[in-house]
């Protein structure tokens, strides 16, 4: 594994990402097996979630190479642009979609975290947002029961590094995602709930 200075960060935007959507698509699939979103992953279903970066002009994907080796990744597009799903509960709360950037996910293998990649796909994330003039962020996380046998012992959530970017938890936004989880061939309906932040004006 190379340290930190030797890995490689590559930005691809809107039909670019096809570039390298195979490489993404196996990340997403070998991250997000873990808990809590324990998704069984496959080919024909990352094809599908991944065209509304490839669609979207504006979108953008960060990724993280150790050589040939695609490491990280994290995803961000307009919520204008996002799916009707992930529109729905802001719409419902009267809010305007037009300022809003939706960050999709932050991944990254076990060896590369605690290493500050994960600020990193924060900050270029708001950069993002504020190279296209909008001025709030917001992003949505699995709910799970903690009573969840398949819960890990130990398992700390990352709501404390979230409360440290500046993120809040907004209970009442919340959107319904599916996906199999794992040793399953059918989606099943997820409730998420979304963290959003107000960028601060640079002067």
């Amino acid at each position: 594994m190379s340290d930190a200075a030797a890995l490689r960060i590559e930005t691809l935007r809107g039909a670019q990402i096809a570039t390298q959507l195979d490489a993404l698509a196996e990340l997403r699939i070998a991250v997000f097996r873990d808990w809590p979103y324990l998704y069984e992953g496959s080919a024909d279903y990352e094809r599908h979630y991944l065209q509304m970066y490839l669609d979207c002009p504006r979108s953008l994907a960060i990724l993280v190479w150790d050589g040939a080796r695609c490491v990280g990744a994290s995803t961000v597009l307009p919520l204008v642009d996002a799916p009707r799903e992930l529109q729905l509960p802001f719409l419902d709360a009267g809010l305007a979609l037009a300022p809003i950037d939706y960050f999709g996910e932050s991944v990254l293998l076990r060896a590369y975290r605690g290493r500050g990649l994960g600020v990193q796909f924060f900050e270029r994330r708001e950069r993002h947002a504020r190279e296209l003039g909008l001025s709030v962020c917001a992003f949505c996380s699995v709910e799970r029961r903690d009573d969840d046998p398949r819960k890990p012992p130990g398992y700390v959530p990352n709501d404390a590094f979230w409360h440290k970017r500046g993120y809040r938890k907004e209970p009442g936004l919340r959107a319904t995602l599916s996906w199999p989880d794992l040793g399953e061939a059918a989606s099943t309906d997820k409730p998420m709930t979304f963290w959003m932040r107000k960028l601060e004006t640079v002067r």
